[in-house]
């Protein structure tokens, strides 16, 4: 199940372990994005925006973070606005392909936090619309709220850092995430984020396309949830896998070497028997 927040999983797990009813769950998290010098800034913001402001940001795997240099923060935020733009035309607020937020409450929260950093792009909001524009922040600070909570909604930090090294820095001191991404034309970069970080999913140089393919489970680890589902992962999620040995009722000379007294040649014996070997699938 997807019961949303880290805190609303505690609830549940709580609750299924006094019957001790297993679990499996998909829950939230701040997803970081990290982008690197060697990119090419549009291709990365088109990405990154249709993927940030899908639904209006409120999915559990959108990009929920970046990090990059400044000077790639200088580069993407003119791509950011014109992939926007594109998007959603000169007025996001009038386009029918930009959602609304959820209820009065996520409203408020998602407001509240387009005072932490700098607006770059957007920051518009409308209450009587729950209408909140596709903006971008800037010199935001880690111990800001917009970095201490997942954000939901269509606003995107930015943060900087120096390079490859402090990313995965900031990235390992928060919890681990639904979903990881990396941006780069060096395939080495990406595989370096992929190798030193940990989170429930990860894709190099796009959004969460990777839980669209039922061929890879979809699922979190440690904060970010337990188990998986997605094609034949949610068969075996929801199946027990029942261990099950047949054996025949003859050869008890041969079984006797189980039982005691036990001799030094009986445990030579007794250990060859218990080397790994296949088994047959009925």
């Amino acid at each position: 199940m997807s019961p949303g927040s880290p805190r609303v999983g505690k609830i549940v797990m709580a609750a299924a372990s006094k019957h001790l009813t297993p679990v499996t769950l998909e829950l939230g998290g701040k997803n970081p994005c990290y982008v690197d010098n060697d990119c090419d800034p549009q291709t990365v913001a088109n990405r990154m925006a249709f993927f940030r402001y899908f639904n209006a940001g409120q999915t559990c795997v959108a990009p929920d973070y970046v990090l990059c240099s400044p000077e790639t923060q200088e580069r993407l935020l003119p791509a950011l606005q014109n992939a926007i733009t594109r998007f959603y035309g000169e007025d996001p607020k009038s386009s029918p392909n930009l959602g609304r937020i959820i209820n009065e409450k996520h409203f408020q929260r998602l407001r509240g936090l387009l005072d932490c950093g700098r607006v770059a792009i957007g920051g518009q909001s409308d209450e009587s619309e729950r209408y909140i524009a596709p903006t971008v922040l800037v010199d935001v600070q880690d111990t800001e709220p917009v970095m201490q909570e997942e954000i939901f909604g269509p606003i995107l930090p930015i943060m900087n850092v120096r390079g490859l090294d402090e990313a995965i820095d900031v990235i390992s001191r928060q919890e681990k995430p639904l979903a990881l991404y990396a941006f780069s034309n060096s395939s080495q970069v990406v595989k370096q984020v992929l190798a030193r970080t940990s989170s429930g999913g990860f894709c190099g140089n796009d959004g969460f396309m990777h839980m669209t393919l039922t061929s890879l489970p979809l699922g979190g680890v440690g904060a970010s949830g337990m188990g998986s589902y997605h094609g034949k992962f949610s068969f075996d999620t929801f199946s027990h896998h029942r261990a099950c040995l047949l054996c025949r009722p003859g050869m008890e000379k041969i079984y006797s070497i189980r039982y005691p007294p036990y001799t030094p040649r009986r445990l030579r014996m007794l250990l060859m028997a218990l080397e790994p070997r296949s088994c047959t699938l009925l």
